[in-house]
């Protein structure tokens, strides 16, 4: 990680930390809008589990077609100019899913509006958190979860506005094309405190470049990162797709409390960034990758087993502290090294979206035979074994890289 200069980081660096905190917020806020109105489309367009994991999959499929490419784009175009194009994607595409389910009706026009909601999310996430790498390393502490927090930040503001706006029946057109309209605003604002953009002109051609992405497909530490990024997305995304449904479908919740017990996920997926710097720093990125896996792994099993709501609503609570950090530590772990980071990043993100793609399908299947809630049971068996991947997420050594291994989290990764 860069040191910062004496007298600690410049006020361009502060203002890009900042701005890349609003990014994120707003990115999951514009997520956490959709799958808060993913009970009300199911019942309008009269969908079952499966035909819903279907159209769930749409969504996945997008952020899988724009993230192998994702990083180049973000380096030829610089941070700012790739989230700014991205979100402009997202936003259409969020405001054509929500028209066409609450006013025309149309499969076909929310599947488009899903896969433009998926390319924008996708592009956006690689090249925010390639900033966000490139902060953490000018500041020269671990600040990557709270970025990550921000954005769950911002799916708690959406899932709490999407339960208000189950309750009080507005619609689902005019709702995701106001939050749309939203999150594109902001985001141009705060992309516009990104560090300046340095000349992709580096001496490598756009043949070197893709060189060097294939060399990362290669490359056994990048890939091992990229399954614990699969399993930790698959923690979270499984969360996001299904809980609310789960709980609505399984304990007998109404739909606005269903979109509030997503709400209480996300908390826990907020806390657990929130903290996990200060864990990270202290006690590194092994420790503190076990104990919050495991804990994932008893709250989605105590959710989907109590047999009690209440009960299950602690497991989700749970369930969200504990798949919190996979993720945000999985990309910081991708970019230790910046030449190569914007590479490795594309790399572990098509790796952990995967998730999103295989997930939506494969719980809506499951949830035909055993029942929704009874599907997620899939999440706790598939995290036990992403704890023998753990150790992959550790900091390389200086020798190795070339860069130090971050303050406070190589001594104790062991």
């Amino acid at each position: 990680m860069t040191p910062p200069p004496d007298g600690g980081p410049s006020r361009a660096v502060l203002a890009a930390r900042n701005g890349v905190a609003v990014v994120f917020a707003l990115n999951g806020l514009a997520v956490a809008t959709w799958f808060s109105r993913v009970p009300a489309i199911r019942d309008g367009l009269d969908l079952t589990p499966g035909r819903l994991g279907l159209l769930l999959l749409a969504m996945s499929i997008g952020a899988i077609v724009a993230m192998p490419t994702a990083g180049l784009v973000t380096q030829r175009l610089g941070a700012a100019r790739a989230v700014a194009l991205a979100t402009t994607i997202l936003a259409f595409g969020l405001a054509v899913a929500g028209v066409s389910a609450g006013v025309l009706g149309a499969l076909p026009g929310v599947a488009l509006g899903l896969f433009a909601v998926g390319y924008g999310s996708g592009s956006c996430d690689v090249a925010m958190n390639i900033e966000g790498a490139l902060v953490e390393r000018r500041l020269g502490w671990t600040v990557m979860p709270r970025f990550h927090a921000a954005w769950s930040l911002g799916s708690v503001a959406g899932a709490g506005l999407g339960a208000g706006a189950a309750r009080l029946g507005v619609p689902v057109g005019l709702h995701l094309s106001v939050l749309a309209a939203l999150v594109l605003a902001g985001t141009l604002l705060g992309a516009r405190a990104f560090l300046p953009a340095e000349s992709a002109a580096d001496g490598t051609t756009a043949a070197g470049q893709r060189k060097r992405l294939l060399a990362a497909w290669r490359e056994p530490r990048t890939l091992l990162v990229g399954l614990l990024v699969l399993a930790a997305a698959f923690a979270e995304g499984s969360a996001n797709d299904w809980l609310a449904v789960a709980f609505i479908d399984g304990y007998g919740f109404s739909e606005a409390a269903g979109a509030a017990v997503f709400g209480v996920f996300v908390v826990g997926m907020t806390l657990g960034r929130t903290l996990g710097t200060v864990a990270l720093d202290r006690w590194g990125r092994g420790p503190v990758l076990t104990t919050t896996i495991v804990l994932a792994i008893v709250g989605a099993g105590l959710a989907v087993l109590a047999g009690s709501g209440p009960v299950a609503v602690v497991g989700v609570a749970l369930w969200g502290i504990g798949a919190s950090l996979g993720f945000p530590v999985g990309m910081s772990a991708a970019a230790d090294e910046e030449e190569h980071a914007h590479v490795r990043v594309s790399v572990v993100a098509v790796i952990g979206y995967t998730a999103f793609l295989a997930g939506p399908p494969l719980l809506g299947l499951l949830g035909d035979h055993v029942g929704t809630l009874r599907a997620l049971l899939v999440v706790p068996l598939l995290l036990l074994p992403t704890l023998l991947l753990v150790p992959a997420a550790r900091p390389p050594a200086a020798g190795s890289t070339g860069v130090p291994a971050r303050a406070g989290s190589s001594g104790t990764d062991g």
